[in-house]
């Protein structure tokens, strides 16, 4: 028996929730899932150009368990690319380093219910628009 996985450190969500091929209708395309570690892992080393081990230390892993998660969002990316998918960015094991939350409305990106505004683009402004993504991984 496998023991079970430990909370990656992921410092903030990304902006987006995912990505779609230009030009397809969505009710057409098939679905990939890149979970948020995943999404840290390719921030961190081709973003950011981290090295490894340091990578491996701000996301609370150990390098061989990145170089794993890093294989497998690189091999969904590449499916993604290569057959047309589109990319949801959700779940996984992680831990963020404050709560944050999504407008239900306009989909922009909280960090903590004290530094929520009414956005220019919702007509409703209260607590209960924002879904929070920390809630059982996502």
């Amino acid at each position: 028996m496998s023991r079970p996985k430990q909370n990656r450190k992921i410092s903030n969500p990304p902006l987006m929730q995912g990505f779609k091929p230009f030009g397809i209708p969505r009710k057409m395309l098939k679905e990939v899932t890149l979970l948020y570690d995943e999404y840290e892992a390719i921030r961190l080393l081709d973003y950011e150009g981290l090295r490894q081990e340091q990578a491996a230390k701000q996301m609370n892993v150990s390098r061989p368990t990145l170089t794993r998660i890093y294989e497998q969002a690189r091999k969904t990316i590449a499916q993604a690319l290569v057959e047309g998918n589109m990319v949801n960015i959700e779940g996984g094991n992680v831990q963020f380093d404050r709560e944050w939350f999504r407008c239900r409305r306009c989909y922009k990106l909280v960090g903590g219910r004290e530094n929520h505004v009414r956005c220019k683009d919702c007509k409703i402004y209260g607590n209960d628009e924002l879904m929070p993504i920390n809630a059982d991984g996502k």
